[in-house]
């Protein structure tokens, strides 16, 4: 399976080149001393701007890091890999305090250093006005650590930056309107710290901006106006924040270079501009949590790059437009929880890159396409108007997803996909003759007694489009959604933690995983008022002691019992007081119609994409659930 191009943090590899890791003995200085160092046959003659050496020494201290002599050559620290400007590096290496420096100065007897990093050291405090001393630095990544507090209005003084990135801190309060003063700067990343307000309106003057990363920052408000004057804009992460209003108009018409754009789990109104027609250079478009304005598809017909198109819960109206087909380097396209009408296009299943197709919970007629191009594997039509036979190329080794449509099924679809017809609109499994009052099951796990509960086991494999019917047709479990930036699909999350607040503590060993929607139904129930309880407990993140950049990952979903939402933003440690912890949610639901729907639903908040353990850690989590009447059935 050929996987979507992942969304990495923007890197420094054409900025920071590669150094050799540390050796295990590290250079325990507090200061550096300045001398001459070779570092082959030649001798080294530069040395090190004084003043910017006492600047370093002076942060180091403060951050409570060390060099490496990988670059600290006794004591010199434009030496060794410090001036080694040709080979690439990447966030990822061992090497994650270093520098790199400019000897060209004086005749090449001067250096001054050009840019820093010091990445995942888990550093506290705040950032220094010391480092105002580093006046030449071009590049800074302090990225992974735990600064806190404001971020510093001086750093609009160091005019030659042309990367920052403080992601992945807890940096609070406003961004500073100084950093409009950074003319030179190519890659800004403040995404996953704790700030608040609005965007400054002087971050416009960042004419050179290529990437601007700011994904789950804690802001809110419109985008600026003056940010139209970012025209060499090529990335934009933007989900996960409070921003809202309209989508700008100016995006369409002056970011033309832009090749990924991200907008999920915002608060924007629709519809989506018209001028988005121009954006031909896009590769990647994800925008989520539209609820005011629909929007259709007309925008779509010229961007030919896309590979990945993500208009989801949107308010998309109208037909899926026939052109949609012409972009053929589509690799994934979901278009799910939208009000969507009409028949599905025949050549939609046929466009030779297509891999991925969620186009469940719209109001889509008609029949499924005859016949199918081979690359496309995953197809999500649940929750539609769907009806006719199941075409002849459905086989088990494809990820499908039929519920609640209302197709005809015959012996041999049965075979392939036992108990799809209990699931189809009518829910119909003993409807007739209801038997049950309770059901409960262990979510992503083997059968499992607690409390003087029998949670059923509910350990079958679900993937990016797939259902599972119990043999005694008594409940069943349905799974639409793809993990973004991540290789690995996990849908089930597995644990040795020791839950605390409970005394079942393997009841949340296992916990069923979603990076959508994940539905479980109880049928057959006679009709009547039922609890229903919900077990949860965050396993998947850490919280670290001390805080570090861990301490900010936050899983965000919603629940909706019957259709009607329940929680919103619920995020299962905040609630419980922690991770490792158990919370038991409960709640009234009415059965009318003998069957009852528990839905968990990721509306693109959370943190989608970092700080995760791994890029693509988000969405619904639950570890068991129960369901009992509130009524003693009748004989």
């Amino acid at each position: 399976m050929r996987s979507s191009r992942p969304i990495k943090y923007p890197n420094s590899e054409e900025i920071f080149p590669r150094l050799k890791p540390p050796s295990s003995s590290m250079c325990l200085i507090c200061f550096f001393i300045v001398f001459f160092s070779s570092t082959n046959s030649n001798v080294h003659s530069a040395t090190t701007d004084p003043s910017e050496v006492r600047a370093l020494n002076s942060i180091f201290q403060q951050w409570g890091i060390k060099a490496g002599d990988s670059w600290n050559i006794s004591g010199e620290p434009c030496s060794g890999n410090a001036l080694n400007p040709s080979d690439p590096v990447i966030d990822d290496i061992p090497d994650n305090i270093a520098i790199r420096c400019d000897c060209s100065f004086n005749s090449g007897t001067l250096c001054h250093i050009t840019k820093l990093k010091a990445t995942a050291q888990v550093i506290r405090g705040v950032i220094p006005e010391k480092i105002l001393d580093l006046s030449f630095l071009t590049f800074l990544n302090i990225d992974r650590n735990f600064f806190t507090g404001p971020l510093p209005a001086f750093i609009g003084n160091m005019s030659r930056l042309e990367t920052l990135s403080t992601d992945r801190n807890g940096f609070s309060g406003s961004i500073p309107k100084e950093l409009g003063n950074l003319k030179e700067l190519i890659v800004l990343s403040i995404g996953n710290n704790n700030f608040s307000g609005t965007l400054p309106p002087e971050l416009g003057n960042l004419i050179k901006l290529k990437i601007l990363y700011m994904n789950s920052c804690g802001l809110d408000g419109e985008i600026p106006s003056t940010f139209a004057n970012l025209e060499n804009l090529r990335e934009l992460h933007a989900s996960n924040n409070a921003f809202r209003g309209k989508i700008p108009h100016f995006i369409g018409n002056n970011w033309t270079n832009l090749t990924v754009l991200r907008f999920e789990g915002n608060s924007f109104e629709g519809p989506i501009p018209s001028t988005f027609a121009s954006l031909t250079a896009l590769a990647q478009l994800r925008i989520g949590g539209i609820y005011i304005g629909s929007s259709s598809l007309d925008f779509l017909r010229n961007l030919k790059n896309l590979t990945t198109l993500v208009l989801r819960n949107v308010l998309l109206a109208g037909i899926i437009p026939p052109h949609i087909t012409e972009l053929r380097s589509l690799q994934m396209l979901d278009l799910s929880f939208n009000i969507l009408t009409g028949p599905i296009p025949i050549s939609l299943f046929n466009m030779n890159s297509l891999e991925h197709l969620f186009l469940g919970s719209n109001s889509l007629s008609g029949t499924l396409p005859s016949q199918k191009n081979e690359m496309l594997h995953t197809i999500d039509v649940s929750y539609n108007l769907l009806s006719g036979n199941l075409p002849s190329w459905i086989n088990s080794s494809l990820q499908l997803n039929f519920v609640a449509n209302n197709f005809t099924l015959d012996s041999s679809n049965l075979r392939i996909f036992p108990g799809l017809e209990c699931l189809q609109r009518s829910f119909q499994c003993n409807r007739k003759t209801p038997r049950s009052t309770n059901f409960s099951i262990k979510c992503g796990g083997p059968p499992l007694f607690s409390n003087g509960i029998l949670f059923e086991g509910e350990s079958g494999i679900l993937g990016a489009a797939t259902f599972n019917v119990t043999r005694s047709q008594k409940w069943a479990v349905s799974n639409v959604g793809l993990f973004a930036d991540k290789p690995n699909q996990p849908y089930v999350q597995n644990t040795q933690a020791q839950v605390r607040s409970t005394y079942t503590s393997e009841l949340y060993q296992t916990s069923r995983l979603s990076p959508g929607s994940l539905r479980y139904y109880g049928l057959g129930l006679v009709n009547g008022l039922y609890t229903v309880n919900l077990f949860f407990a965050e396993t998947g993140f850490r919280d670290p002691i001390p805080p570090s950049w861990r301490s900010l990952e936050r899983r965000v979903f919603d629940v909706y019992i019957q259709g009607t939402r329940q929680l919103r933003d619920f995020d299962i440690s905040k609630a419980a007081g922690g991770v490792d912890r158990e919370i038991i949610m409960s709640f009234t639901a009415n059965v009318t119609e003998n069957y009852l729907e528990i839905h968990l639903f990721w509306a693109g908040k959370g943190t989608c994409c970092f700080p995760a353990s791994e890029p693509g850690y988000y969405g619904p989590s639950i570890s068991a659930l129960s369901v009992v009447s509130t009524f003693s059935k009748t004989p």
